[in-house]
């Protein structure tokens, strides 16, 4: 199965059936809820495939060049920017495409009610993740081959989790059934489809530098933490992006801002 063979079947047609139901759905007046529709589609989704290309590229381009993974030449076009194939950078585009379309249907059909806040998720998750992404530093530090993707893979993923869950914790568990909703099901997609196109022979991990776990005999562990944690950023972006509640916050710390930004002007005046 050649690379892009792999995104027509996994990626492009689930698109576009998605988009088509969605479509369907507004005509039938099934719009977004009014609590997720502070940013419009495009703008949040446009933002992540953005951000996927500029935060993803050099990271994916250090796996490659280090042997993490490597593609077979013969399925893909032969067009490489730095070590990774065009077909891997399509990839960047669609995933955040896939799983805002998701989130669009699930925006459509679920219903949200409002909930007490949870305001100490904002501290101790953020605390947890920190810990996790410091233990990844100590692998890499250490050398640890085996445990080399893995620890790579949580030390790029983490950090933007951590500021996600330090800004909007407490908002991300109101809407928690779309986020769950959104990363369980895609993460399980995507991990099924990765094992196939790795059966295929599409593209291979790097059994030195992985902790050879293999999940149905096929897929790495590494693989499925990857898929997991691509997903928990995208959600957790794309919520974020069109909860209500994020603007307000932004809008509060806007204002406290200029609010000291003035008492700064007034002592160096009266000073």
């Amino acid at each position: 199965m050649t690379y892009f063979g792999f995104l027509l079947r996994f990626l492009v047609v689930p698109i576009l059936i998605l988009i088509g139901i969605t479509l369907w759905n507004k005509r039938r007046g099934r719009e977004r809820a009014a609590a997720l529709s502070a940013t419009s589609i495009g703008l949040a989704i446009g933002l992540h495939v953005l951000i996927a290309l500029l935060y993803t590229t050099p990271w994916d381009n250090y796996l490659v060049a280090t042997g993490v993974w490597w593609y077979d030449p013969s399925l893909v076009t032969g067009v490489v920017l730095g070590w990774v194939p065009i077909e891997e950078y399509t990839f960047f585009i669609l995933q955040p495409i896939l799983v805002g379309v998701w989130l669009v249907l699930l925006s459509q059909t679920l219903s949200f009610r409002d909930e007490p806040w949870r305001a100490a998720l904002r501290w101790w998750l953020p605390a947890l993740a920190a810990i996790l992404w410091l233990g990844s530093i100590v692998v890499l530090l250490t050398g640890k081959q085996a445990g080399t993707y893995m620890a790579l893979l949580l030390a790029w993923a983490l950090p933007p989790v951590i500021v996600q869950l330090a800004f909007g914790a407490d908002i991300l568990w109101r809407y928690r059934r779309i986020v769950f909703l959104s990363i369980v099901p895609v993460t399980l997609y995507l991990v099924v489809s990765d094992a196939l196109a790795i059966h295929a022979g599409t593209w291979t991990i790097d059994p030195a530098q992985s902790f050879n776990i293999f999940l149905g005999g096929v897929l790495p562990i590494e693989e499925f933490a990857f898929f997991l944690m691509t997903n928990v950023l995208l959600t957790f972006g794309i919520v974020l992006l069109w909860a209500e509640e994020s603007h307000e916050r932004l809008a509060t710390y806007r204002e406290r801002l200029q609010s000291r930004l003035a008492k700064g002007e007034q002592v160096i005046q009266e000073g």
